[in-house]
């Protein structure tokens, strides 16, 4: 009897272990599916937004987690490539938000996290700005990293500091809003 009950207890711990939710990304500005408010919108490309980043917060990272990456890419921009609107990377482990405004003028100076050059040219934050037509998803991903930091420079590309960080993932979480703007 107690190794069929030290069985099942042994099954029902895997069970619930295997159900557990992974980490969530969430953010007290934006909402999963939701319109952009302009105050994160970009100032420039005929817009006149804010171009204040968002404050995002996330559940802490598995066992392991060493450091994490932010990146907010638009997979409908018209480009061919889509458009990297932001990249940090080297944020502690014991990080678990980043404050709004973040990724704004001071984007050189968040050390020890690193803003990274995005496709607008230069680091920081670079809100939404989508050609007229319909609305673009903007996809805001949070990795958690099995390393303290990736081996990269502060004006690495988006595409480098993607492929380091899904070479070293452990676990990641998503948040994904709208915006666009009629013809």
């Amino acid at each position: 009897m107690k190794k069929q009950m030290a069985l099942w207890m042994t099954l029902a711990a895997t069970t619930l272990a295997l159900a557990s939710p992974g980490m969530e990304l969430k953010s007290g500005d934006l909402k999963e599916g939701q319109t952009v408010a302009d105050e994160q919108l970009f100032n420039g490309f005929g817009y006149t937004g804010k171009n204040v980043s968002p404050e995002l917060h996330w559940t802490k990272g598995p066992a392991g987690t060493q450091s994490y990456a932010l990146m907010m890419y638009d997979p409908d921009a018209p480009t061919g490539s889509g458009w990297w609107h932001w990249v940090v990377f080297n944020i502690p482990a014991d990080w678990t938000s980043l404050p709004k405004g973040f990724g704004g003028k001071n984007a050189k100076k968040s050390a020890p996290a690193v803003q990274s050059r995005t496709d607008f040219g230069v680091p920081g934050y670079g809100g939404p700005a989508p050609p007229p037509g319909k609305p673009h998803h903007y996809i805001f991903t949070i990795y958690a990293l099995k390393v303290k930091s990736l081996p990269l420079k502060k004006d690495s590309s988006a595409a480098m500091v993607g492929f380091y960080a899904n070479q070293n993932k452990l676990d990641s979480a998503t948040l994904t809003v709208l915006y666009g703007k009629e013809k």
